[in-house]
Order: structure tokens, then sequence, then C-alpha cells
């Protein structure tokens, strides 16, 4: 059988060891540490937020933000409907309501005309949003003009699930870093990984403070255990905080590689049947994942189906939450296109360690199907 190609591998820089050997050799084994210390600095630098807290999930980082903005039982949350599930889990978590949002065809991120429409009649129902939880779908940045237009006009905070856009900006600015809290995930799939975990950001370090202690159970100071609140066992470790300290040295390089994976498909799948996710003036995408639209749901799955004859890996596009068992209760506003995206959507491999062969192994597979 031939070499599987992954959709998205880990890639080690070489560098991760050191900062886990010197918190092995140091005994720094807790949720707490240099390295965790170092981890936080090195986001701050590299993104321009004012502070960083690491967490074991980006998902963590997402119930946090919620947390802090003061989303409670009964409230109301604007979410991306394009998305991962992880998205809108935690505002389950705190019981509140999510309001998802479909999105627009140039960037494929949530519809800022939509999103007004929402909020317009989620007031007349008696209800106003609590906050704005806007994804950075594949690495690609949201209309952050609009949105921010839109979430100012109405008085909603946003918090950027930018689990998927470390690397990524929007007329030169770090996304994660325009609303009052981002997020990034470092999962073993993602552009930088440290197996698992993520990060709180904000451009006020009152709230990554606040982050800190409800992530280590809310102890109060106190020479016993003491907790006037809930807390939450939500830090990351300091030998894991020694890979992402390692990943971070990388993340450009990485940015780099997976980048031209995308203009190499660009360049080499001969099809006008199969169509890419364009990049627009002032918009840099990480190109986390290289994605394509196929001309129907059939053309997709040939296409799926004989990258995995050959022991490739690609995946369909995100299905919408709007559209899943477990959200289908809650409230929508959707134009179809979320929905029309995942039926033709397809992820292809894109990690920053595929080689040449790789690539024209996956080409070779599509421009057959689609030019038989």
């Amino acid at each position: 059988m031939k070499n599987k190609i992954w959709l998205s591998s880990p890639h080690m820089g070489g560098t991760e060891m050191k900062y886990v050997q010197e918190a092995y050799d140091t005994n720094w084994v807790a949720p707490l540490g240099p390295n965790v210390n170092g981890f936080e600095q090195d986001i701050v630098k590299y993104t321009g937020a004012s502070a960083a807290t690491v967490l074991n999930s980006g998902t963590s980082a997402i119930h946090l933000a919620l947390i802090l903005l003061g989303v409670k039982t009964g409230d109301e949350v604007l979410c991306s409907s394009f998305t991962f599930s992880a998205s809108a889990n935690p505002i389950v978590y705190q019981a509140a309501v999510p309001i998802f949002v479909d999105s627009e065809l140039d960037t494929w991120n949530m519809c800022p005309l939509l999103l007004e429409e929402a909020i317009k009649d989620r007031i007349s129902k008696g209800k106003t949003p609590k906050a704005l939880l806007l994804v950075h779908l594949y690495g690609m940045p949201s209309k952050m003009d609009e949105i921010i237009n839109v979430s100012t006009k109405y008085g909603i905070p946003i918090i950027e699930d930018a689990a998927e856009a470390i690397g990524a900006t929007y007329k030169g600015k770090s996304m994660g870093t325009f609303g009052e809290l981002g997020v990034y995930s470092f999962n073993g799939n993602k552009i930088i990984t440290t197996s698992g975990g993520g990060a709180l950001v904000s451009n006020k370090p009152a709230y990554c403070s606040r982050a800190t202690f409800l992530a280590t159970q809310a102890k109060d100071d106190a020479p016993h255990y003491l907790h006037s609140e809930i807390g939450y066992n939500y830090r990351m470790s300091n030998i894991v905080a020694g890979i992402g300290r390692g990943q971070m040295e990388v993340l450009d390089s990485h940015v780099a590689a997976r980048r031209a994976n995308h203009a190499y498909y660009l360049e080499n799948i001969q099809s006008d049947s199969i169509h890419f996710l364009k990049e627009s003036k002032g918009y840099f995408s990480n190109r986390w994942l290289t994605c394509v639209l196929a001309a129907s749901f059939e053309q997709r799955e040939s296409i799926r189906l004989a990258l995995a004859a050959e022991n490739i890996e690609a995946r369909p596009l995100w299905k919408p939450m709007h559209q899943q068992p477990v959200f289908e209760k809650y409230p929508a506003y959707t134009n179809g296109v979320s929905a029309e995206l995942f039926e033709k959507g397809l992820c292809l491999p894109s990690g920053s360690n595929l080689s040449k062969d790789d690539l024209d192994r996956v080409i070779e597979v599509i421009n057959k199907i689609c030019n038989v």
C-alpha cells in the first residue's frame, strides 16, 4: 500500500525537545512554570495582543471567554454556523442559547448583512445578544471592518475563534486581536501544535489575569484551599507549553509552507469545475487547509473516494451547526451558503511537511477524476 498522506499532520521544528528537556531536568512538570510563562510571552510578541493565557484546549478558551463576558443561563450568543462544534458547545455549557448566522461567499465566514438582520430580529423579540462568537474558518480572515461596525452599532462584544487562524492577518493585524477576546487552538492537526492545547488572548490584560485564575480552579489567595467561586482545571502544563515554545519558532515557516501548498494546487489542478477560496486585498490567510469546491456533491464524493482509495486523507467541509442534530432546535439565520459549501466542498492535504511528491499524488487523482 502507498504511504498515507494525511490531511494535516503534526510537524515538529526541532527545538521542542530542548524546552521539554528543560522542564524535565528542572522538575517543572506541573501546570505552571517557565515554559508556560515563556509560551504566553511568545504568543503576545507574535500576535501583538497585550496578554495571553495558555490552556489545555481552544474549547476551554472559548468557554472562559464567554464567562469573562458574563454569559449566563438564557443569554443569547451569536455564533458562526459554518464551523466545528467546539465553537458552539461552550455556549451550551453556560446554558446560554446559540444563535447561528450563515456565511458569505467571499471568505466563507459570517455574513455581516445576515448578522445585522439576526441582531435586529433578536432585539425585536426582546433579547439583545450578549456576545458574538466569530470564526475565521480554515485560516481565512472574516470581513472584520463590516462585522466590527455591526457589533459596535449594537454594543455586542466580539470573541474571535481564531483556532484555525494563528499566523493570519487582516490589514496587517493578527486574527484574534480585533475583539474583546481571541482564541487559538494547538490541537494535533493545527498549523502549530502542542498535541492538545489552546490560548486566550486579549488587549485587556485583566481578562487574561481573570482567565488564569478561573483556569486554575479559582483558588483564592489563602494559606489553605479556599474557593469563593467555581473554577476549572483548564491550565496548560509546563511540559506541553515547552512544545509550544518550539513550535512558535517555526510558525512563520509553517504558514509559508501551507501557502505554498495552496499555490501549487491552484497552479496544477487543471479543471474549470474546481474552485478555490480566494484572498482579497488586505486579507492574509495562513491557508491552514486548502479547500476546494467541486461542481456538485457527486463530483466532490468521487474525488474524496478516489483519494481515499490511494491512501490520501481528504475531508468534506464543516457541516453547518444549524444542520447538526444537537443544535437544530436553536434559532438560525441562513441564506443557503454554508449548506452549499458543505455539499460541494473538500479539504485537501495541507500539512507543512508535505513533499512535492505528496502534492503531485493528490493532484494526479483530482485531475483524473475531473478530466475523464
